[in-house]
């Protein structure tokens, strides 16, 4: 009998979360969900969530070293007032744009920020890019869910034409 109330809470609990979940994947896919917000590299609070996240940044992003050098663009990918992930990238010749961070909060993950950033924000076709080169050496890539291909390390993702 004294097992009844916790069975209750677990369902309670169970419901709520299933709530919350179902919820959350019916809007991945939102256009609304997601805006992608530019940033100054000299920004106060890019640096903020830069060191807030750094342990896990360096998990995923081994080889990622903060610099704030000219020619680098940063991105914010919110979900109306939260930080759902950074990425960081540079020209390279020939309209490629070379990703040196891109990173996802972990209450984010599996929740494809990744599609609005490549897929549907136009943020690098508007920029003049015509390829997307993921940073080599991330762990746990997930660029082939979102139509990038291998290549070496990396894998590059061919931009349609600005319209």
């Amino acid at each position: 009998m004294q097992v009844w109330p916790m069975v209750g809470l677990n369902v309670v609990l169970a419901v709520i979360n299933i709530w919350y979940l179902r919820a959350m994947l019916a809007t991945r896919h939102d256009e609304q969900t997601y805006q992608v917000v530019e940033v100054g590299t000299d920004d106060a609070f890019l640096a903020h969530t830069l060191s807030v996240h750094g342990a896990d940044i360096a998990r995923f992003n081994p080889d990622f070293r903060w610099d704030p050098a000219p020619g680098r663009s940063a991105f914010l990918v919110v979900q109306a007032d939260q930080v759902v992930g950074v990425v960081v990238s540079h020209a390279e010749t020939g309209g490629v744009a070379q990703i040196d961070l891109d990173y996802v909060t972990q209450r984010f993950r599996d929740f494809t920020p990744g599609e609005f950033v490549y897929r549907r924000s136009r943020l690098f076709t508007d920029r003049g890019f015509r390829r997307v080169v993921s940073p080599p050496g991330m762990v746990a890539p997930y660029y082939h869910r979102l139509g990038f291909r291998r290549e070496g390390d990396a894998y590059v993702l061919d931009l349609p034409a600005a319209a």
